[in-house]
Protein backbone atom coordinates (compact mmCIF):
# COMPACT_ATOMS: atom_id res chain seq x y z
CA UNK A 1 0.00 0.00 0.00
CA UNK A 2 1.77 3.33 -1.10
CA UNK A 3 2.37 4.49 2.44
CA UNK A 4 2.63 8.68 1.48
CA UNK A 5 -1.66 8.54 1.63
CA UNK A 6 -2.70 10.12 4.78
CA UNK A 7 -6.03 7.28 4.42
CA UNK A 8 -8.37 8.87 6.92
CA UNK A 9 -8.50 12.39 5.79
CA UNK A 10 -8.88 11.10 1.58
CA UNK A 11 -11.37 13.50 0.22
CA UNK A 12 -13.33 12.43 -2.36
CA UNK A 13 -11.20 13.79 -5.09
CA UNK A 14 -8.96 12.12 -8.21
CA UNK A 15 -5.67 11.35 -7.54
CA UNK A 16 -3.14 10.60 -10.57
CA UNK A 17 -2.53 6.62 -9.21
CA UNK A 18 -0.01 6.42 -12.16
CA UNK A 19 -1.62 3.42 -14.36
CA UNK A 20 -5.16 3.51 -15.86
CA UNK A 21 -6.25 0.82 -18.66
CA UNK A 22 -7.31 2.37 -21.99
CA UNK A 23 -8.81 -0.14 -25.22
CA UNK A 24 -10.02 1.73 -28.27
CA UNK A 25 -12.61 0.07 -30.95
CA UNK A 26 -11.84 0.99 -34.88
CA UNK A 27 -12.71 -1.22 -38.19
CA UNK A 28 -15.26 -2.64 -36.30
CA UNK A 29 -13.28 -4.58 -33.33
CA UNK A 30 -12.15 -4.02 -30.31
CA UNK A 31 -7.77 -3.82 -29.83
CA UNK A 32 -5.50 -5.00 -27.12
CA UNK A 33 -5.97 -3.53 -23.75
CA UNK A 34 -3.00 -1.44 -23.12
CA UNK A 35 -1.94 0.39 -19.80
CA UNK A 36 -1.24 4.16 -19.46
CA UNK A 37 0.55 6.24 -16.43
CA UNK A 38 -0.13 9.75 -17.84
CA UNK A 39 -3.73 10.85 -17.03
CA UNK A 40 -3.86 12.79 -20.61
CA UNK A 41 -5.44 11.27 -23.68
CA UNK A 42 -5.05 12.61 -27.17
CA UNK A 43 -8.61 13.48 -29.01
CA UNK A 44 -9.75 15.15 -32.24
CA UNK A 45 -11.20 18.54 -31.84
CA UNK A 46 -14.45 16.91 -33.80
CA UNK A 47 -14.73 13.76 -31.64
CA UNK A 48 -18.41 13.01 -31.53
CA UNK A 49 -17.89 13.00 -27.43
CA UNK A 50 -17.33 16.52 -27.38
CA UNK A 51 -19.63 17.71 -30.22
CA UNK A 52 -22.60 15.46 -29.68
CA UNK A 53 -22.68 14.29 -26.19
CA UNK A 54 -21.46 10.37 -26.76
CA UNK A 55 -20.14 9.47 -24.04
CA UNK A 56 -20.69 7.55 -20.97
CA UNK A 57 -19.28 6.27 -17.85
CA UNK A 58 -19.86 4.09 -14.56
CA UNK A 59 -18.49 3.81 -11.05
CA UNK A 60 -17.07 1.18 -9.00
CA UNK A 61 -15.25 0.97 -5.82
CA UNK A 62 -12.49 -1.79 -4.48
CA UNK A 63 -12.18 -2.40 -0.89
CA UNK A 64 -10.07 -4.10 1.02
CA UNK A 65 -10.59 -6.40 3.62
CA UNK A 66 -9.62 -7.52 6.94
CA UNK A 67 -7.85 -10.40 5.29
CA UNK A 68 -5.87 -8.11 2.91
CA UNK A 69 -7.96 -9.33 0.31
CA UNK A 70 -8.90 -7.14 -2.62
CA UNK A 71 -13.09 -7.15 -3.91
CA UNK A 72 -15.18 -5.73 -5.88
CA UNK A 73 -18.94 -5.27 -5.28
CA UNK A 74 -21.34 -6.39 -8.31
CA UNK A 75 -19.18 -5.08 -11.17
CA UNK A 76 -21.35 -7.32 -13.83
CA UNK A 77 -24.30 -4.83 -13.21
CA UNK A 78 -21.88 -1.70 -13.99
CA UNK A 79 -20.86 -3.78 -17.16
CA UNK A 80 -24.26 -4.40 -18.00
CA UNK A 81 -25.78 -0.63 -17.20
CA UNK A 82 -22.56 0.98 -19.06
CA UNK A 83 -24.10 -0.76 -22.40
CA UNK A 84 -27.48 -0.04 -21.82
CA UNK A 85 -26.31 4.07 -21.72
CA UNK A 86 -24.15 3.23 -24.87
CA UNK A 87 -27.07 1.82 -26.45
CA UNK A 88 -29.35 4.48 -25.57
CA UNK A 89 -26.63 7.33 -27.62
CA UNK A 90 -25.42 5.05 -29.95
CA UNK A 91 -22.11 3.70 -29.16
CA UNK A 92 -20.37 0.68 -29.32
CA UNK A 93 -21.14 -1.47 -26.59
CA UNK A 94 -18.35 -3.10 -24.43
CA UNK A 95 -18.18 -7.16 -24.61
CA UNK A 96 -18.54 -8.53 -21.02
CA UNK A 97 -14.84 -10.21 -21.00
CA UNK A 98 -13.71 -6.81 -22.41
CA UNK A 99 -14.74 -5.07 -19.41
CA UNK A 100 -13.68 -7.58 -16.87
CA UNK A 101 -10.09 -7.75 -18.49
CA UNK A 102 -9.86 -4.51 -17.84
CA UNK A 103 -11.11 -4.04 -14.35
CA UNK A 104 -8.60 -7.21 -13.29
CA UNK A 105 -5.69 -5.45 -15.03
CA UNK A 106 -6.66 -1.88 -13.27
CA UNK A 107 -6.72 -3.38 -9.67
CA UNK A 108 -3.34 -5.39 -10.52
CA UNK A 109 -1.46 -2.56 -11.80
CA UNK A 110 -2.98 0.25 -8.81
CA UNK A 111 -3.06 -2.44 -5.77
CA UNK A 112 -1.11 -0.38 -3.52
CA UNK A 113 -3.48 2.23 -4.15
CA UNK A 114 -6.52 0.37 -2.77
CA UNK A 115 -7.07 1.66 0.97
CA UNK A 116 -6.16 0.06 3.88
CA UNK A 117 -8.95 -2.04 6.09
CA UNK A 118 -10.92 -0.08 8.48
CA UNK A 119 -9.96 3.94 7.36
CA UNK A 120 -13.45 4.35 5.94
CA UNK A 121 -11.54 4.81 2.44
CA UNK A 122 -11.70 2.92 -0.97
CA UNK A 123 -10.54 2.48 -4.92
CA UNK A 124 -12.62 4.47 -6.87
CA UNK A 125 -13.20 2.97 -10.09
CA UNK A 126 -14.20 4.95 -13.32
CA UNK A 127 -15.06 3.17 -16.51
CA UNK A 128 -15.55 5.32 -19.35
CA UNK A 129 -16.52 5.24 -22.85
CA UNK A 130 -16.22 8.09 -25.07
CA UNK A 131 -16.52 8.44 -29.12
CA UNK A 132 -13.31 9.91 -30.54
CA UNK A 133 -14.28 9.90 -34.32
CA UNK A 134 -14.61 13.28 -35.76
CA UNK A 135 -17.64 13.87 -37.52
CA UNK A 136 -18.84 17.37 -38.35
CA UNK A 137 -22.21 16.59 -39.09
CA UNK A 138 -24.80 14.94 -36.46
CA UNK A 139 -23.86 11.47 -36.47
CA UNK A 140 -22.53 8.35 -34.62
CA UNK A 141 -19.15 7.76 -34.19
CA UNK A 142 -17.20 4.74 -35.92
CA UNK A 143 -14.27 4.77 -33.20
CA UNK A 144 -14.28 4.86 -29.62
CA UNK A 145 -11.76 4.63 -26.48
CA UNK A 146 -12.82 2.50 -23.15
CA UNK A 147 -10.70 4.06 -19.93
CA UNK A 148 -10.36 2.67 -16.52
CA UNK A 149 -9.14 4.87 -14.10
CA UNK A 150 -9.02 4.40 -10.42
CA UNK A 151 -8.76 6.92 -7.30
CA UNK A 152 -8.70 6.10 -3.37
CA UNK A 153 -11.15 8.59 -2.02
CA UNK A 154 -13.10 9.47 1.28
CA UNK A 155 -16.60 10.05 1.68
CA UNK A 156 -18.64 11.61 -1.17
CA UNK A 157 -20.45 14.04 1.43
CA UNK A 158 -18.24 16.05 3.14
CA UNK A 159 -20.21 15.07 6.75
CA UNK A 160 -19.48 11.15 6.07
CA UNK A 161 -21.94 8.59 7.51
CA UNK A 162 -23.94 11.43 9.63
CA UNK A 163 -27.41 12.96 8.63
CA UNK A 164 -27.65 15.85 6.14
CA UNK A 165 -29.97 18.30 4.83
CA UNK A 166 -31.69 18.13 1.33
CA UNK A 167 -33.65 21.23 -0.53
CA UNK A 168 -36.33 20.83 -2.86
CA UNK A 169 -35.65 22.17 -6.19
CA UNK A 170 -38.96 23.22 -8.47
CA UNK A 171 -37.15 25.91 -10.82
CA UNK A 172 -35.31 23.28 -12.89
CA UNK A 173 -34.99 19.24 -13.80
CA UNK A 174 -32.23 17.07 -13.66
CA UNK A 175 -33.63 15.30 -16.80
CA UNK A 176 -36.84 14.81 -18.73
CA UNK A 177 -39.18 11.64 -19.14
CA UNK A 178 -38.34 9.22 -22.04
CA UNK A 179 -35.13 11.18 -21.80
CA UNK A 180 -31.58 10.33 -20.82
CA UNK A 181 -32.17 10.21 -17.07
CA UNK A 182 -32.05 6.64 -16.69
CA UNK A 183 -28.87 6.13 -18.51
CA UNK A 184 -25.54 7.17 -17.19
CA UNK A 185 -24.15 9.75 -19.00
CA UNK A 186 -22.25 13.35 -18.81
CA UNK A 187 -25.52 15.66 -19.80
CA UNK A 188 -27.44 14.65 -17.16
CA UNK A 189 -25.30 15.79 -14.47
CA UNK A 190 -24.14 18.84 -16.41
CA UNK A 191 -27.77 19.83 -16.23
CA UNK A 192 -27.87 20.03 -12.35
CA UNK A 193 -24.37 21.35 -11.74
CA UNK A 194 -26.16 25.13 -11.83
CA UNK A 195 -28.42 23.83 -8.83
CA UNK A 196 -25.93 20.94 -7.30
CA UNK A 197 -23.86 24.54 -6.74
CA UNK A 198 -26.56 26.61 -5.26
CA UNK A 199 -27.87 24.54 -3.13
CA UNK A 200 -24.74 23.53 -1.18
CA UNK A 201 -23.58 27.43 -1.06
CA UNK A 202 -26.86 27.63 1.20
CA UNK A 203 -25.83 24.67 3.61
CA UNK A 204 -27.29 21.87 1.82
CA UNK A 205 -25.92 18.31 0.81
CA UNK A 206 -27.95 18.29 -2.02
CA UNK A 207 -30.95 19.19 -4.35
CA UNK A 208 -34.27 16.54 -4.55
CA UNK A 209 -35.93 16.70 -7.74
CA UNK A 210 -39.09 15.96 -8.39
CA UNK A 211 -41.17 14.84 -11.27
CA UNK A 212 -41.19 16.88 -14.78
CA UNK A 213 -44.57 16.87 -15.11
CA UNK A 214 -46.31 17.55 -12.06
CA UNK A 215 -43.69 18.54 -9.40
CA UNK A 216 -45.71 16.34 -7.05
CA UNK A 217 -43.71 13.20 -6.50
CA UNK A 218 -40.35 12.58 -5.37
CA UNK A 219 -37.70 11.69 -8.57
CA UNK A 220 -33.93 11.76 -7.16
CA UNK A 221 -31.36 13.40 -4.95
CA UNK A 222 -29.22 15.28 -7.34
CA UNK A 223 -26.43 12.74 -8.14
CA UNK A 224 -28.28 9.27 -5.85
CA UNK A 225 -31.36 7.83 -5.56
CA UNK A 226 -33.59 7.89 -2.70
CA UNK A 227 -35.23 5.90 0.06
CA UNK A 228 -37.67 6.36 2.98
CA UNK A 229 -38.47 4.08 6.07
CA UNK A 230 -42.13 4.58 6.61
CA UNK A 231 -42.91 1.95 9.64
CA UNK A 232 -41.88 -1.71 8.17
CA UNK A 233 -41.17 -0.19 4.94
CA UNK A 234 -38.46 0.79 2.50
CA UNK A 235 -39.99 2.90 -0.04
CA UNK A 236 -38.34 4.41 -3.29
CA UNK A 237 -39.32 6.67 -6.03
CA UNK A 238 -40.67 4.36 -9.41
CA UNK A 239 -39.67 7.23 -12.21
CA UNK A 240 -38.76 7.50 -16.42
CA UNK A 241 -36.37 10.14 -15.45
CA UNK A 242 -33.97 8.31 -13.11
CA UNK A 243 -31.03 6.47 -12.72
CA UNK A 244 -31.42 2.81 -11.50
CA UNK A 245 -28.90 2.58 -8.78
CA UNK A 246 -26.77 -0.73 -7.66
CA UNK A 247 -26.71 0.50 -4.53
CA UNK A 248 -30.26 1.02 -4.34
CA UNK A 249 -31.35 -1.98 -5.81
CA UNK A 250 -28.48 -4.32 -3.05
CA UNK A 251 -30.49 -1.97 -0.05
CA UNK A 252 -33.95 -3.19 -1.75
CA UNK A 253 -32.78 -6.51 -1.20
CA UNK A 254 -31.19 -6.22 2.15
CA UNK A 255 -34.41 -4.82 3.16
CA UNK A 256 -36.29 -7.63 2.42
CA UNK A 257 -33.74 -9.53 3.49
CA UNK A 258 -34.31 -7.94 7.23
CA UNK A 259 -38.09 -8.22 7.02
CA UNK A 260 -38.68 -5.04 5.53
CA UNK A 261 -41.96 -4.47 3.17
CA UNK A 262 -40.44 -2.77 -0.55
CA UNK A 263 -42.18 -0.77 -2.43
CA UNK A 264 -40.98 1.08 -5.52
CA UNK A 265 -43.44 3.28 -6.69
CA UNK A 266 -44.76 7.44 -6.71
CA UNK A 267 -44.00 8.36 -3.87
CA UNK A 268 -46.06 12.38 -3.36
CA UNK A 269 -43.70 14.76 -1.19
CA UNK A 270 -46.19 15.11 1.23
CA UNK A 271 -45.75 11.61 2.19
CA UNK A 272 -42.55 12.46 4.12
CA UNK A 273 -44.35 13.56 6.90
CA UNK A 274 -45.18 9.97 8.04
CA UNK A 275 -42.19 8.36 7.42
CA UNK A 276 -39.43 7.73 9.96
CA UNK A 277 -36.29 7.54 7.96
CA UNK A 278 -34.73 8.68 4.76
CA UNK A 279 -31.43 8.70 2.89
CA UNK A 280 -29.70 9.06 -0.31
CA UNK A 281 -27.82 6.26 -1.50
CA UNK A 282 -25.46 5.35 -4.28
CA UNK A 283 -21.96 4.23 -5.63
CA UNK A 284 -20.01 7.14 -4.41
CA UNK A 285 -22.25 7.89 -1.79
CA UNK A 286 -23.22 4.39 -0.40
CA UNK A 287 -26.12 5.40 2.09
CA UNK A 288 -26.31 9.17 3.20
CA UNK A 289 -28.61 9.79 6.20
CA UNK A 290 -30.60 12.64 5.50
CA UNK A 291 -32.00 14.55 8.79
CA UNK A 292 -34.38 17.17 7.25
CA UNK A 293 -35.94 18.02 3.45
CA UNK A 294 -36.68 21.69 3.19
CA UNK A 295 -39.42 22.57 0.59
CA UNK A 296 -39.12 26.59 0.20
CA UNK A 297 -42.46 26.93 -2.50
CA UNK A 298 -44.61 25.63 0.77
CA UNK A 299 -42.23 26.77 3.60
CA UNK A 300 -42.39 23.59 5.07
CA UNK A 301 -39.44 21.13 6.53
CA UNK A 302 -39.69 17.59 6.91
CA UNK A 303 -37.50 15.78 9.87
CA UNK A 304 -36.55 12.47 10.40
CA UNK A 305 -34.58 11.59 13.58
CA UNK A 306 -32.72 13.47 15.34
CA UNK A 307 -29.82 16.14 13.50
CA UNK A 308 -26.73 13.51 14.99
CA UNK A 309 -28.21 10.45 15.17
CA UNK A 310 -28.10 7.51 12.11
CA UNK A 311 -32.00 5.98 12.00
CA UNK A 312 -31.63 2.13 13.39
CA UNK A 313 -32.85 0.95 9.97
CA UNK A 314 -30.10 3.15 7.83
CA UNK A 315 -27.97 1.99 10.36
CA UNK A 316 -28.55 -1.75 10.21
CA UNK A 317 -28.82 -1.75 6.30
CA UNK A 318 -25.25 0.58 6.31
CA UNK A 319 -23.60 -1.84 7.95
CA UNK A 320 -24.62 -5.00 6.19
CA UNK A 321 -23.48 -3.37 2.99
CA UNK A 322 -20.46 -2.25 3.79
CA UNK A 323 -19.76 -5.53 5.81
CA UNK A 324 -20.66 -7.76 2.63
CA UNK A 325 -18.18 -5.21 0.32
CA UNK A 326 -15.68 -5.68 3.08
CA UNK A 327 -16.03 -9.12 3.61
CA UNK A 328 -16.84 -8.59 7.42
CA UNK A 329 -20.16 -10.46 6.37
CA UNK A 330 -20.43 -13.29 4.31
CA UNK A 331 -21.59 -12.53 1.04
CA UNK A 332 -24.44 -14.60 0.47
CA UNK A 333 -26.00 -12.87 -2.53
CA UNK A 334 -23.43 -13.55 -5.06
CA UNK A 335 -22.46 -9.65 -5.37
CA UNK A 336 -18.84 -9.96 -4.32
CA UNK A 337 -15.61 -10.70 -6.61
CA UNK A 338 -12.22 -10.85 -4.78
CA UNK A 339 -9.21 -10.29 -6.97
Amino acid sequence: MNANIDWATLPFAYTNTGANVRCTFSNNQWGEITVHADDIIPIHMAATCLHYGQECFEGLKAYRGKDNVIRTFRWKDNAVRINRSARRVAMQEIPEELFEKCLRTLIETNKDFVPPYGTGASLYIRPLLIGTGARLGVNRSEEYLFIMFASPVGPYFKNGFKPGKVVVERDSDRAAPLGTGTVKIGGNYAAALNTTLRVQQEGYSSAMYLDPKEKRYIDECGPANFFAIKGNTYITPASLSILESITNLSLMTLAEHIGLTVERRQIPLEELAECNEAAQCGTAAVLSPIYSITDPANNRVYTFGKPDEVGPVCMKLYTILTGIQSGDIDDEFGWVTKF
